[in-house]
């Protein structure tokens, strides 16, 4: 099931990837290191939307695409969790709050859209 690499989808989750890096970098060493935790939890789960995504490229099925586009979904809603987190503890102002925030949701937006696309063409191909 490849998916073209320049995909919208590939690009954004690649970018905020990168993103998400560069802000854990920034937290362990601008802000409190008793904080490490929660910095590596949005680790984590920021890089791991990416990871899924370019998973879903070469799915071994349309179930299996499905299935790691959901789990990309899944990860890039406890990013925004973390992130909401992290910017009520005042660890990240509101400017780069608004920023990572507004990321996260427009790629969470084309991960929902991606998926019920694919749904929809799952059962279209079904009832073939």
């Amino acid at each position: 099931m490849y998916e073209n690499s320049e995909s919208i989808l590939v690009v954004k989750s690649e970018a905020f990837s990168k993103r998400i890096v560069k802000m854990v970098q920034y937290l362990h060493d601008q802000r409190d290191k008793t904080l490490a935790p929660l910095y590596n939890q949005v680790l984590r789960s920021g890089t791991s939307v990416s990871a899924n995504v370019g998973e879903a490229q070469f799915a071994q099925s349309r179930a299996d695409f499905i299935t790691k586009l959901h789990i990309a979904a899944k990860e890039a809603n406890e990013t925004r969790k973390w992130l909401k987190m992290l910017h009520e503890g005042n660890v990240l102002t509101h400017k780069q709050y608004q920023s990572m925030d507004n990321d996260c949701n427009e790629l969470l937006s084309i991960l929902v859209t991606s998926l019920k696309t694919s749904k929809r063409n799952a059962q279209i191909i079904i009832k073939s």
